[in-house]
């Protein structure tokens, strides 16, 4: 984008000379160009390796943790963020969070990560794992996990199941039920 605007910038100063319409040109494609910049920059995205992901992980609290593992590049991974967004939304206040862990690599995450968070108004925490020693980290997750995506972790304190497939909204939701039952059923209510 900025070697296409550098071109026809240059272009246009050949073209017409130096006069006053190259140097409005100049300014108004400079001006776009910054803009541009700053639009894929406002999203503030949190990087962990793996040793500061495991802290979320390991919480122990009152809450449901929903963790999905996905990408962009991941088309079931993009088809099923829209049920965990839902599940956010519908559970924000019954004690459950949602948490999207991107796998994108990271000279993507300005390109493609930012923007497609932008675009889809994730309202989920999204975060992103750069941690390039996968084969350490995928069996602390889960020693099943063969490390496909997309993958969940559904968990309350030391309660967890762990998921390497796709869901649906309906099969989303029966899971966290599960999780909240059994808190009900603990606290005797």
């Amino acid at each position: 984008m900025k070697l296409n605007i550098l071109i026809i910038v240059i272009l246009l100063m050949v073209s017409c000379g130096k006069n006053n319409k190259t140097a409005e040109v100049f300014k108004e494609v400079t001006e776009e160009a910054v803009e541009s910049e700053i639009k894929k920059g406002d999203i503030e995205l949190e990087v962990y390796d793996y040793a500061g992901f495991e802290t979320f992980l390991n919480r122990k609290d009152d809450k449901v943790y929903v963790i999905n593992f996905w990408a962009t590049w991941c088309a079931p991974c993009v088809k099923e963020l829209p049920y965990f967004e839902k599940l956010n939304s519908e559970y924000i206040n019954k004690n459950v969070e949602v948490i999207l862990v991107s796998l994108d690599f990271p000279h993507l995450y300005d390109k493609k990560l930012k923007p497609f968070v932008k675009e889809k108004k994730l309202a989920s925490k999204v975060i992103a794992l750069d941690d390039v020693d996968m084969n350490s980290w995928i069996p602390k997750v889960d020693k099943s996990w063969s490390g496909s995506i997309p993958a969940t972790i559904i968990f309350k304190n030391d309660n967890s199941k762990f998921y390497e497939q796709s869901f649906t909204y309906e099969e989303l939701e029966k899971e966290v039920k599960q999780f909240l039952n059994k808190i009900l059923y603990e606290k005797g209510d």
